[in-house]
């Protein structure tokens, strides 16, 4: 696209402008710090953090920059691009802003207690016990869960657990005084409640409208995760449905069977040539990939954008610069799969925010305002094509270049769709326990309600004690992912409300480089300055409902075979559009680190294919 200048009054786009270079300044400074912290580099400083998130917050909450704004909004002579950017920048410090001068302050000791909080997450001794030695055994809360999925003994399911479990006592004191302090928060500035700021802030409406949808959710898949349950006790008893034992009942063997054909050091290649043969196209943007698990890293993978993409008011762009993690163990069993999807996920968010050409850097960021569902529903549109058939059998390979066998997806279908009803009500016991949470009255929110609360909800909502206790969900503890969650719930029906109308217009999503063009015209250009509820009617002619998930959901599993088949032998005759080994242009510059070392750098390799030989060569001499 040719630079072109916004056009308009040349002194709104210069006071546009202003506001764009020093929000990029305190944007950056924040950024930085949230790396260095959550990946446990050398020299972080959770003080650091602290203090940068103030400044952040200063900016973002100045009702004088907010006046100005306003006043600019105002002017006779503005274009309406200027109108679109002006309204970007008012929502954005409107939803920060609040006439009680204290609001600041409380923000933050937020901060402070944040930050300390993360402090006491991330030196948790968490880990598991030897029963046969003594010997502890440190793990991440991702090899935990992995453990619970792959491990044959239950002895060692519980172990891992348990400690999941110790999560919660750990961190319910600290956190008490966290959900206290934002509902006080949000009290100060105009809410009844910590919650309901934040569904406004981000999605624009109610959280009273947010919950007439995720009720009918509830409501309809209840009898389908009641039966799914009794299903399961009746084919492997009723010990699978303890909560340490669901997840391994549900894998039995076949991902065990499925691991060779997603080895870890082709996931890189995989997920390029996936977006690439999609049209996906990064825009000169720089990555940061750091994809292993180390001790003290974050619990939980993430993509967030020190520079965010935007168009300066004189034409020129601004390519995003993205830090995006995952927590892969490579060599143990499921590692590369994980791995994989995490980079099609996150590498999903990296190609939205990598597209959206509007004025200012606040049309482009992942805070309120943006839609928590429209951030989501990208990434998790991306990453649910490692679930067809017709993906697994272009890009499942093993490491002689064989594809995944039908006869293996095919039994991967039939072990998992008569449960899929099961991970739906694990994503909404989230944000019906942070309602819950901030609806307490304040004398009710300590410790010990916390855990009680969060165990009625599991019951309540996933018929029992979660193989995910609440309380080990990274998002609830930090600012800018918590009330977040019922966002995954609302991108879920975006989801598949997209891929039914790509699949009944297209005929097909994988290698569609036309997926890729609707996305990044529709979706990911215009950033926030559209509602999420409006892109998705642009794109599917129709209202957001969970109408199509639902309908998914109760597809019986020999007609789901049967159409994934179909699909299947298409794909696998047609091959992938990009094969292995060849040349791959995303349009973007990708360093591969390990905290704070540079394994791989395609600028300095020359081609993704040679930074991903020399990272794959890392690997195996970090594995000797």
């Amino acid at each position: 696209m040719a630079a072109t200048a916004l056009p308009g009054n040349p002194d709104v786009s210069a006071f546009i402008q202003g506001i764009n270079d020093k929000y990029l300044e305190v944007h950056r400074a924040y950024e930085d710090n949230f790396w260095a912290t959550k990946m446990a580099l050398s020299g972080a400083s959770t003080s650091a953090l602290s203090s940068t998130k103030n400044a952040l917050d200063e900016f973002l909450s100045s009702q004088d920059r907010l006046r100005a704004v306003c006043d600019a909004e105002a002017r006779p002579d503005l274009s309406p691009e200027q109108l679109r950017v002006l309204a970007v920048l008012r929502r954005t410090f409107a939803t920060y802003v609040s006439e009680e001068e204290s609001v600041a302050t409380l923000r933050a000791r937020l901060n402070d207690l944040e930050a300390e909080l993360a402090g006491v997450r991330n030196r948790m001794r968490l880990g598991t016990t030897d029963p046969a030695t003594g010997e502890f055994r440190p793990a991440s809360s991702v090899q935990l869960r992995n453990a619970m999925r792959m491990s044959g003994e239950e002895s060692a399911r519980r172990a891992a657990y348990d400690a999941l479990r110790s999560i919660g006592p750990a961190i319910a004191g600290p956190f008490a005084a966290i959900v206290r302090l934002r509902n006080e928060l949000a009290r100060r500035a105009g809410f009844p409640n910590y919650y309901e700021m934040k569904v406004q802030a981000a999605e624009g409406f109610t959280q009273a409208r947010l919950f007439q949808m995720l009720d009918g959710l509830e409501s309809a898949t209840r009898q389908l995760a009641t039966d799914a349950r009794a299903r399961l006790a009746a084919a492997k008893g009723e010990d699978s449905l303890k909560p340490w034992n669901i997840s391994n009942a549900l894998a039995g063997d076949i991902e065990t069977r499925m691991d060779p054909y997603f080895p870890f050091e082709n996931a890189v290649d995989v997920w390029a040539r996936t977006f690439a043969a999609l049209g996906i196209d990064y825009r000169g943007s720089t990555m940061r990939l750091d994809l292993c698990d180390r001790p003290g890293k974050y619990s939980n993978g993430f993509c967030h954008w020190p520079v965010p993409a935007y168009r300066k008011v004189d034409g020129a762009w601004v390519p995003a610069q993205t830090n995006f993690t995952s927590l892969a163990t490579p060599g143990s069993v499921g590692s590369g799969k994980t791995a994989l999807v995490t980079l099609l996920h996150e590498g999903g968010h990296a190609a939205h925010f990598a597209n959206v050409d509007q004025a200012s850097p606040l049309c482009s960021q992942e805070r309120a305002p943006t839609s928590v569902a429209y951030a989501e529903n990208q990434s998790m549109l991306l990453d649910s094509l490692a679930g067809d058939a017709a993906w697994l059998a272009r890009y499942a390979r093993d490491a002689a270049g064989q594809p995944v066998p039908w006869s293996l997806v095919r039994e991967a279908i039939e072990a998992g769709h008569p449960y899929a009803a099961f991970s739906v009500r694990s994503m909404l016991a989230v944000p019906y326990f942070e309602k819950a949470l901030y609806d307490l009255p304040d004398d009710q929110i300590t410790p010990e309600r916390i855990l009680s609360l969060a165990d009625e909800v599991e019951a309540r909502v996933e018929g029992g004690p979660a193989p995910r206790p609440l309380l080990s969900v990274p998002h609830i503890l930090s600012d800018e992912s918590s009330a977040y969650y019922h966002g995954y719930v609302l991108a879920e029906m975006g989801v598949h409300q997209a891929r039914a109308h790509f699949l009944k217009t297209l005929g097909r999503i994988v290698d569609e480089p036309e997926v890729g063009a609707a996305l990044t015209r529709v979706y990911w250009q215009p950033g926030n300055s559209v509602p999420f509820l409006d892109l998705v009617e642009r794109l599917t002619e129709a209202p957001l409902t969970a109408d199509a998930w639902v309908k998914e959901l109760q597809v019986p599993v020999e007609v789901k075979v049967a159409e994934e088949e179909v699909a299947y032998r298409e794909a696998l005759e047609a091959g992938p559009r990009i094969p292995p080994g060849s040349p791959v242009d995303l349009n973007m510059r990708i360093l591969l680190v390990h905290g704070d070392e540079t394994v791989a750098d395609t600028e300095v390799e020359g081609s993704l294919p040679a930074a991903c030989a020399k990272y794959t060569a890392w690997l195996a001499n970090k594995g000797t």
